[in-house]
C-alpha cells in the first residue's frame, strides 16, 4: 500500500448520472466545507427507497460520529432543493474496506491490493478486470491479472478515463492493512488535535 496523501479537492474519476448526480452536485460543497469527500451517491431500491452517500474524511477515515455530523448537515439542504421525487431513507456511510475506487489517490493508496473494474468501452479486447494494482500513474493504472486467457499479456494497463466501475476485493491483506491505516490516521489525527489544544492554551 502506497502512503500517498488525498488532495482535499481532487475531482473524482467515476461520477453519477440523473437524479443520482444532481444530489452528489448539491451535498459535495457541504460535504467539502465540513472536512469530508464524497465518494458515491446512489438511489437504490430497499426499504422502500434509500440515498445512500458514501464518504470519507481526507485522510480515509470515517467515524459513526462523522456519519451523523454529516447527515445532520446534508438532510435540510436536500429537504429545500428536492432532487428526489420520491420519499427515501438517507443513509450516510463510510466507502467500508472493500471500497468503490473513484480517485486517483485511491488506486496509489492501495496500490499491491486485489481489485474488479469496468470499462466503458474494450480495454485489450474486454470491458471486466480483476487482479492487483501493480502501478500507477497520471493517465491510469496497471493490473496483474488474476486469471490470463489465451493470447492474453498477464499485465494490462487501463487508462482512468474509461473507468465506468472499480472496487477493491476484500482479502485478508487488504483487511490488515486497511486497520491498520485507519489506526495510524486516527493518531495523527489525535496527535494534531493535541497540538492545536496546546497552541489554544498558549493564545
Amino acid at each position: 500500500m502506497s502512503n500517498a496523501t488525498p488532495n482535499d479537492n481532487e475531482p473524482r474519476l467515476i461520477v453519477e448520472t440523473g437524479t443520482d448526480r444532481r444530489v452528489a452536485e448539491i451535498i459535495e460543497p457541504v460535504a467539502l466545507d465540513l472536512g469530508y469527500r464524497l465518494v458515491r451517491v446512489r438511489l437504490m431500491n430497499q426499504n422502500g427507497f434509500t440515498l445512500q452517500i458514501m464518504a470519507e474524511r481526507f485522510d480515509g477515515t470515517m467515524a459513526v460520529e462523522d456519519c451523523e455530523q454529516l447527515s445532520m448537515a446534508i438532510s435540510p439542504v436536500l429537504d429545500v432543493e428536492d432532487p428526489v421525487d420520491k420519499a427515501y431513507h438517507l443513509e450516510v456511510s463510510s466507502p467500508g474496506i472493500d471500497r468503490p475506487m473513484v480517485r486517483k489517490s485511491d488506486f496509489e493508496r492501495w496500490q499491491g491490493h486485489i481489485l474488479k473494474c469496468e470499462t466503458s468501452i474494450l480495454v485489450d479486447n474486454r470491458k471486466r478486470f480483476r487482479g492487483k494494482i501493480v502501478s500507477v500513474d497520471a493517465e491510469g493504472f496497471s493490473l496483474e491479472r488474476d486469471q490470463v486467457a489465451y493470447g492474453e499479456e498477464p499485465t494490462v494497463t487501463i487508462p482512468f478515463n474509461t473507468l465506468a466501475e472499480a472496487k477493491l476485493i476484500l482479502t485478508d491483506d487488504l483487511i490488515r492493512d486497511a486497520l491498520k491505516a485507519d489506526k495510524l490516521a486516527r493518531a495523527a489525527a489525535a496527535n494534531q488535535n493535541g497540538e492545536d489544544d496546546e497552541d489554544s492554551d498558549e493564545d
